[in-house]
């Protein structure tokens, strides 16, 4: 991609409206001095010493920090968050966010807000040291008001949108915002761009764009985890014209394989890894990247390399779930000899 067409596509950026659609979490940072030794008085334990504490928007929101990091004109959040500090903190940093539009996200009793507790032990002149994760997750179904709401959101957001992503976090289902109520209205909209991306599979989700590793690939299509590249991409071509929608595959190291309902198939490899990494958000980067440059005109391939290029900038930043800048994205992709 020479300069000129990368311009041309991210100038678009500030135009675009985007809907996201799915599970907000608050990803909360303990950052623990390692110097100071103590225990318990009453329970003889060690005491972490926290020296800072860092909240950000995770889950759904880390797409949508991708998204506000590329300057995107008008981002709705569309999601819940329950009526407790945790949620009072998601809110916070998600309107701290540029362009983000919260008349569509939900705050509700009937909730706990989704929460990543990450311990950080910090070490003086090198990366911080992940402990154990505290999670607050929701265990029982999402309440059926609660349920009808977020419809009614998600269906007046996406039609205020160029385009949507719709992320399914829960590992339980029903418990979350992607829900079979909602899945069903969605597969009402006709003639959007809707990208979607579950940990638990695709495969009760309407034939929008299908964004997924190579392990979830071969979950929903029956194919082999182990098919050639070049058997990888018949396979994805294979979907894509019976969704009429795009496929995305993530490769991990082998980057990222793309097919259109047309038959057109493209691959971009990884970008040379440049020390230590923490791949923690690297997909998201690549949702948020593929969907903003597909609005914005951008050609399969063109979509490909710019969020390829997100994910090695992405990757690249430790001790938090980053983000990649339209800035990082030019030093990155662009080809050196344009």
């Amino acid at each position: 991609m020479n300069a000129a067409r990368f311009q041309d596509i991210v100038s678009r950026y500030p135009k675009l409206r985007m809907a996201v659609i799915g599970d907000f979490c608050l990803d909360r940072y303990f950052e623990i001095h390692p110097a100071p030794r103590e225990a318990s008085i009453e329970t003889g334990l060690p005491v972490h010493n926290i020296i800072n504490v860092r909240c950000q928007p995770g889950g759904a929101g880390t797409i949508l920090n991708n998204l506000a990091a590329l300057g995107l004109g008008a981002i709705s959040p569309v999601g819940f968050c329950g009526d407790d500090g945790e949620g009072f903190e998601l809110q916070r940093a998600l309107t701290a966010r540029r362009g983000v539009i919260m008349d569509h996200f939900i705050s509700t009793p009937e909730r706990r807000t989704f929460t990543y507790t990450k311990p950080l032990l910090m070490h003086l002149g090198k990366a911080p040291e992940e402990l154990s994760r505290l999670d607050i997750k929701n265990w029982t179904p999402t309440p059926p008001g609660v349920q009808k709401r977020i419809v009614e959101s998600a269906l007046a957001a996406m039609n205020n949108a160029n385009a949507t992503i719709l992320l399914d976090q829960v590992d339980i289902p029903e418990t979350g915002v992607v829900t079979q109520t909602l899945l069903s209205a969605i597969g009402k909209a006709t003639g959007a761009l809707i990208l979607a991306d579950s940990r638990r599979g695709l495969r009760d989700f309407p034939p929008v764009i299908f964004k997924m590793n190579r392990a979830e690939f071969s979950a929903l299509t029956g194919a082999s985890k182990d098919l050639s590249l070049d058997a990888l991409k018949e396979a994805a071509q294979d979907l894509a014209r019976k969704n009429s929608q795009h496929v995305f595959i993530t490769l991990s190291a082998q980057g990222i394989l793309g097919a259109a309902p047309n038959g057109e198939v493209a691959h971009v490899a990884a970008l040379p890894v440049r020390g230590e990494i923490d791949i923690v958000g690297a997909g998201d980067a690549v949702s948020a990247n593929l969907t903003a440059s597909l609005a914005a005109g951008a050609t399969l391939e063109e979509a490909l390399t710019l969020a390829n290029a997100a994910a090695s900038v992405v990757i690249h930043q430790l001790g938090t779930t980053g983000t990649a800048t339209v800035e990082q994205l030019k030093a990155t992709c662009l080809d050196k000899t344009a």
